[in-house]
């Protein structure tokens, strides 16, 4: 069978766009790279200052005075489906998904605070309106429970009509697909760490949330990301020369233990 000439320039001509399409796009990407356009959450909130502690609401006001972009924060729901703010899974002995909030509601945090509802920790975050809100919700023990959790989170962060400043991320994967479904317009991102962008992108992913040695170990996922019109973000970053490396990498978010010293590093490179 012969060709035509014609069909053949066409086919040509059209390969020869996608492919400098795409090298349009891994420009794009570079360039964004190059500026520097990475901005800070504080992990747990801004908890390594006076007067606070990690997920305490004085942590996000910490976080909102130094200007972060962010402040990320652990969320679990309790036996009795109140959700509370802590990050391990036990507070002083107790487990806290194993009880209702009345067993829990009078232990404090170590800045003196009692721990805090998700509902008290958003009430304060509608006043600050500078900061977003990068919700963690916490693996439960069953599938079903996973999307209960998630389905509370987003019916009270509705009910407090912040759903435009909150980020959901989870290293769980029935909570984020809960997230997912729940929300099309939110930011979804997955802490894991063992799948690709593209992977993440054909489940709904909006964004990748890993550890930096993930992204240490595949540095090109950070521009497939950008390509894909997915954010990256890495934790938990709190060395100087770590941070200039994920900075230099083109990471949209650095979540740290130490906000201040990350704008710090970000405010110097703009000199």
């Amino acid at each position: 069978m012969t060709h035509c000439p014609l069909a053949l320039k066409y086919k040509f001509t059209m390969n020869l766009k996608s492919t400098l399409l795409l090298l349009l796009c891994l420009m794009m990407a570079g360039m964004v790279a190059a500026k520097d356009n990475t901005k800070v959450i504080a992990h747990r909130g801004y908890w390594k200052t006076e007067g606070s502690a990690q997920n305490s609401i004085r942590s996000l006001e910490r976080a909102s005075e130094i200007g972060a972009y962010g402040s990320e924060f652990d969320v679990h729901l309790t036996a009795d489906n109140v959700l509370v703010i802590f990050h391990d899974n036990d507070i002083q002995g107790k487990h806290i998904q194993s009880c209702t909030y009345d067993e829990l509601k009078d232990l404090q945090l170590s800045n003196g605070e009692k721990l805090p509802t998700l509902e008290q920790y958003l009430k304060r975050a509608k006043k600050l309106k500078n900061v977003r809100l990068v919700l963690e919700l916490k693996a439960h023990e069953t599938p079903e429970r996973n999307r209960e959790a998630a389905k509370a989170v987003v019916d009270m962060v509705k009910r407090m009509k912040l759903a435009k400043r909150t980020d959901y991320i989870s290293f769980n994967m029935d909570a984020c697909k809960e997230f997912i479904r729940l929300c099309p317009k939110s930011e979804v991102s997955y802490l894991n760490g063992e799948l690709s962008p593209m992977e993440l992108k054909e489940l709904g992913f909006t964004g990748l949330d890993y550890h930096y040695k993930v992204l240490q170990s595949h540095p090109d996922w950070v521009k497939d990301c950008k390509v894909l019109g997915m954010t990256s973000n890495v934790w938990t970053v709190d060395d100087s020369k770590l941070m200039e490396e994920m900075i230099d990498m083109g990471v949209d978010f650095i979540t740290t233990d130490l906000p201040e010293e990350t704008q710090k590093i970000l405010h110097s490179r703009a000199q």
